[in-house]
């Protein structure tokens, strides 16, 4: 097969672990390969390679494995359970938005994708004032709380300081959640994490930005006096000493589930990752069993 052939099959495959078939943007602008490629050079091979006719089906616009039509339908399902989520990560974002010492929101995870089924959590990354990991997030999990009271189940899974962007771990599925991700504030910082992740261009070079973009939550006013004045209050050495108590205090709690063998979760001055469920060695293993069932080589 031709590398850009290879290239698309890679693409649907790496989604297919998902049950996620592809739209022609979304293998454009998620295509695995070593080089860029333009949408009109992806659909002309679509349309031409004997290859992917054998091996593909497209039903409603979206591509798909032949074998894997009903991925159709779930498709449709998932963009209604998506559309109904997406009203409130947005507002839920720019709530995350106001919290002290928080510098960007970035929405992620399967609803950053539009593949979300009705009872995921909303997941987001957040960004924060370095030196204060730890206390923003416990003020994200006060909103976690207030909205399980309305029946929304919010996950800010992944906290990480504003000096501490670029990811040591290197693989596709870190790749996908860093070009999937969606920023709700902050956009300047989230184009430097894109920046200090430059690695990223060499798995997928077409994902050089958002392939959707959130509205940009806006905390003027009396929210943002109200932030700058409690940052101002724990700026100092009353807040250094909050912020090694919560540190000490969560690193206590979550001890027992770091000595698990097969998490992938990152506990530090700089980052509250708390993977301790590891979903990405899973996805790869799976995506490396559909490669070689096709005989293609990994990217």
């Amino acid at each position: 097969m031709e590398s850009l052939e290879q290239a698309i099959l890679r693409t649907i495959l790496y989604a297919d672990v998902f049950n996620f078939p592809l739209s022609l943007p979304e293998i454009h602008h998620f295509l695995i390969a070593p080089t860029p490629a333009s949408l009109p050079q992806i659909e002309e091979t679509l349309a031409r390679s004997p290859r992917l006719r054998e091996a593909l089906c497209c039903i409603d616009g979206f591509f798909m494995c032949v074998g894997r039509e009903d991925l159709a339908a779930i498709r449709r399902g998932r963009e209604d359970a998506s559309t109904a989520l997406w009203a409130a990560a947005l507002s839920y974002g720019r709530w995350m938005a106001r919290v002290p010492f928080v510098r960007m929101v970035a929405l992620t995870g399967a609803l950053a994708v539009r593949n979300a089924v009705e009872s995921d959590d909303i997941d987001y990354l957040i960004v924060t004032h370095a030196g204060r990991v730890w206390m923003a997030r416990a003020f994200a999990i006060i909103l976690v709380r207030l909205a399980r009271l309305r029946g929304v189940e919010l996950c800010p899974n992944y906290v990480l300081a504003d000096n501490a962007l670029r990811q040591d771990r290197q693989d596709i599925f870190m790749a996908h959640e860093i070009t999937q991700m969606i920023p709700l504030y902050g956009r300047a910082l989230y184009d430097q994490m894109r920046q200090e992740n430059a690695w990223v261009l060499a798995m997928m070079p077409n994902a050089q930005a958002a392939f959707r973009n959130g509205d940009e939550a806006d905390i003027g006013g009396g929210w943002g006096l109200i932030k700058r004045a409690l940052e101002g209050l724990l700026g100092g050495a009353m807040g250094n000493a909050v912020e090694s108590w919560e540190r000490t205090r969560k690193l206590r709690r979550f001890a027992p589930q770091m000595r698990s063998d097969f998490h992938q979760a990152r506990l530090d001055a700089q980052h509250v990752k708390g993977h301790f469920n590891d979903h990405g060695h899973p996805a790869l293993r799976a995506y490396l069993e559909r490669l070689r069932m096709y005989a293609i080589e990994d990217a």
